[in-house]
């Protein structure tokens, strides 16, 4: 079968989520390269056992089966594929899984530019977070053809726990993330409301925590990202300016589709005020810092 044919495979991003992709690519037994700025990422990876790490994504081109890019937009992915060549240098039937957090035009674009170098492109948005993707079961949302699905279907077995099959239409996948990530920012932005309207009644925000945890208004973002606010801690695993930057591709594919969104529009102002603010490179749950008269928690030196 192809997909038994595929054994290397280059993870280019080594971010959050794209070092834990490596790994469980690593672990699955895959010849795997990563690429990233990082000195340290880099570092990091070749520690669990990488083939090889490098700065450029060409060092490497001649000996892949595939490419993911875990990259953080469309522009980035465009750069590293295009402007540094990287389609040129690769081998004819090579699978690019690209991963980021784009808009289906996008999707389709640089499909279109693969197809150019006779490369195969999965469109392949990811979720769930670092701590899911270290254990090689994010969740991934794709659409492309059977031969894509098959060819990669040891990086799909290696990093998801859950592979969605959206259908053959390149930026289908895309879509479904964007229409994700609506509910995402939005639960982040009525966590930190809800927090904030707390800390300004004088509630301990760790028992409205532990409240809201073990109740109805739960969500998983208010469970992830509100234990930051309880901690006092915004070191970034996604910042403020990811969901500006998404928020505007759900506006934007509302505005194509002529579809009212008043709370994505809600959320994506709050995000925009955080940014603007100066907290765009912090945890996207600094979001809570736009409500002006209250205390919130402070990290623990």
């Amino acid at each position: 079968m192809e997909s038994q044919q595929l054994q290397s495979v280059a993870v280019i991003g080594l971010g959050s989520m794209g070092m834990g992709a490596a790994k469980s690519c690593i672990r699955a037994g895959l010849d795997t390269y990563g690429i990233d700025l990082s000195t340290d990422a880099l570092k990091e990876l070749e520690q669990a056992g990488a083939k090889g790490v490098s700065h450029n994504c060409a060092d490497f081109a001649q000996v892949l089966d595939a490419v993911l890019l875990l990259v953080v937009n469309a522009r980035q992915a465009k750069a590293v594929l295009f402007d540094n060549q990287l389609a040129t240098q690769l081998r004819p039937g090579t699978a690019v899984m690209v991963s980021a957090t784009i808009s289906a035009e996008d999707a389709k674009s640089i499909e279109a530019s693969l197809k150019e170098h006779q490369l195969i492109m999965l469109d392949a948005p990811v979720s769930g977070g670092a701590a899911k993707a270290n254990l090689g079961e994010m969740t991934i949302m794709a659409s492309g053809s059977e031969q894509a699905f098959t060819k990669l279907k040891p990086v799909l077995d290696a990093t998801a726990g859950k592979v969605y099959n959206i259908g053959t239409e390149i930026g289908m996948g895309a879509t479904v993330k964007i229409i994700h990530q609506l509910l995402a920012g939005v639960h982040i932005a009525a966590g930190a409301e809800a927090m904030a309207l707390a800390a300004r009644a004088n509630i301990p925000l760790d028992l409205m925590y532990d409240v809201v945890t073990n109740a109805a208004g739960n969500s998983w973002m208010f469970e992830n990202r509100m234990k930051h606010v309880v901690d006092g801690d915004y070191t970034p695993t996604s910042m403020v300016d990811i969901f500006v930057k998404d928020l505007n591709l759900v506006s934007d594919t509302a505005k194509d589709l002529k579809f009212p969104l008043p709370l994505a529009s809600t959320a994506l102002n709050m995000f925009t005020s955080a940014s603007n603010a100066g907290f765009g490179q912090e945890d996207d749950s600094a979001v809570i810092k736009i409500f002006d008269g209250i205390e919130l928690p402070k990290k623990e030196q």
